[in-house]
C-alpha cells in the first residue's frame, strides 16, 4: 500500500463505538465532506437527516437487519436523494450521487478520529418503506443508505482488497478457470 493513500486505506467499517457524542462542528465536517462529492451534471440531489436521539436511532435500526449497532452509535446520517434534482430525474444518477456523498462522508470520519460503517438502504423496499414512514418521506425522496458514527471502539488496520484478477487493460478479459 502506498503510504500517501493510507487515509483511504484507514476507511474501514467500524461497528463498536465509544459512548460519547460526535460534537457540532465535527458533524458540520462531516456534511462538508459529504456534499463535497461529485455530482452528475452539479444536481446536487442529496439530503441528509443528522439523527443523534438514542430512540430514534433505535428506530431506524429496528427496520435494517445489519444495523443493530447503530442503536449504540451516537450518531447517525440517514442520506436521500430527491428524485426531482437528479440529473434527468433518473433514478440511476440519484443512487451514483448519493452513493459517492456517502463515500466521502466515510472517507472524512477517520482523519476526524471518528469511525462508521454504511448500511445499504435502497433497493430493499422493507428498508426503504421503513425510512419513508419514520421520517414521513414524500415520494420524490428516496432513502439511499445510512451512515451510523462515532468514535471508534475498535480500530481495524488500514488495508486494501486489491485483487489483480479483477483489472482489465484496454479490453475485457475472463478470469482464469
Amino acid at each position: 500500500m502506498n503510504p500517501a493513500l493510507t487515509p483511504l486505506f484507514a476507511r474501514r467499517s467500524v461497528r463498536r463505538f465509544q459512548p460519547r457524542p460526535v460534537p457540532p462542528e465535527r458533524i458540520q465536517d462531516l456534511l462538508e465532506a459529504a456534499m463535497a462529492a461529485p455530482s452528475a451534471n452539479a444536481r446536487d440531489p442529496w439530503e441528509f437527516i443528522v439523527v443523534e436521539q438514542p430512540g430514534t436511532l433505535a428506530r431506524i435500526s429496528e427496520g435494517l437487519p445489519a444495523g443493530k449497532m447503530l442503536a449504540r452509535a451516537p450518531l447517525g446520517v440517514v442520506i436521500c436523494g430527491d428524485l426531482t434534482r437528479a440529473n434527468g430525474q433518473l433514478l440511476s444518477y440519484l443512487l451514483q450521487d448519493c452513493s459517492a456523498a456517502i463515500q466521502n462522508l466515510l472517507l472524512a470520519l477517520p482523519p476526524l478520529g471518528l469511525g462508521g460503517v454504511w448500511l445499504g438502504v435502497h433497493p430493499r423496499e422493507d428498508r426503504v418503506a421503513h425510512l419513508r414512514g419514520m421520517f414521513q418521506l414524500p415520494d420524490h425522496i428516496v432513502p439511499v443508505g445510512v451512515v451510523a458514527i462515532g468514535y471508534p471502539d475498535e480500530t481495524p488496520p488500514p488495508r486494501t482488497r486489491f485483487n489483480p484478477a479483477r483489472v482489465h487493460h484496454e479490453q475485457w478479459t475472463p478470469p482464469p478457470g
